[in-house]
């Protein structure tokens, strides 16, 4: 069963006065990041987005997440169009974008506690994904008081802790160093497989997207569109040792094989106008 359909999106930007862009020899104004995008995702899925710089990956996020609005098409959560944040979706930034004057119990709270769940079953919620996310005994502690990466979990743990049916995560480890990167990919795989919650997951780690999904989407060069849907068929549950497998390398391959001309092309065919570049 389709969870999420996306349906022949378009997104254009309007450049500010005195911006403008070179495409293909001509100088513009506006910019087309996204242009005919069709992905069907199934209840239950992580996918995972790759693509090089610029192919509209994570404002295809957006615009599934409702946090902007496509140009032209759409999307349908459980056939019904989004337009707007959707309750049952939750959200992870690269930024943890945590409140610094939340103690980490407290900022994993706040998912429930704008939606008015009492305080007792909110801190009961709250408690019991700090023990998954391996945080008990950090509950009294500030942001600044801990580390990038149990950061990083608590954020995840708050957009787990309204119970999302979908979760869109914009490259979540990206600032992470890769020894905390590949113990919160095996922690994060772990979480899923209990829950089983739809899962589109940014990246640029080839590596990471292979690791993680049910299927990688490869994305074009601006102006984005899905080039192709690559199946992962590793077996679950998966350890870290299984990216030194002939079946994770030969995935590998395959990825890059069909990013690469997408990455040369983001590098030859768009030239920023001074303007804009600033």
């Amino acid at each position: 069963m389709d969870r999420i359909v996306v349906n022949d999106i378009k997104k254009t930007f309007q450049l500010k006065p005195g911006q403008f862009v070179t495409v293909d020899g001509e100088a513009t104004d506006r910019v087309t990041v996204l242009d005919g995008v069709y992905l069907a995702i199934r209840k239950g899925e992580f996918i995972t987005l790759v693509g090089p710089s610029g192919s509209g990956k994570s404002v295809l996020l957006d615009i599934i997440g409702g946090l902007t609005q496509a140009t032209s098409g759409g999307v349908q959560l459980d056939g019904r169009r989004i337009s707007k944040p959707d309750p049952k979706t939750g959200y992870v930034f690269q930024q943890y974008a945590l409140f610094p004057w939340r103690t980490a119990l407290a900022n994993i709270e706040y998912a429930q506690e704008v939606r008015g769940v009492a305080k007792s079953e909110r801190t009961a919620t709250a408690r019991h994904l700090l023990s998954l996310f391996g945080l008990a005994g950090f509950e009294d502690r500030f942001p600044n008081q801990l580390s990038g990466g149990m950061q990083q979990r608590v954020a995840i743990a708050r957009a787990l802790a309204s119970n999302p049916e979908v979760l869109l995560m914009d490259e979540p480890f990206a600032a992470l160093d890769q020894q905390t990167r590949e113990l919160l990919q095996g922690e994060l795989l772990r979480i899923w497989g209990e829950i089983k919650t739809t899962v589109i997951f940014v990246t640029h780690s080839i590596d990471e997207a292979i690791f993680l999904a049910d299927r990688v989407v490869v994305m074009t060069a601006r102006p984005g569109t899905v080039k192709e849907i690559i199946d992962i068929d590793l077996p679950r549950p998966r350890e870290g040792d299984i990216r030194a497998s002939d079946a994770f390398n030969n995935h590998r391959a395959r990825v890059w094989d069909v990013l690469r001309d997408e990455v040369n092309k983001a590098q030859k065919d768009w030239t920023l106008s001074p303007a804009f570049s600033h």
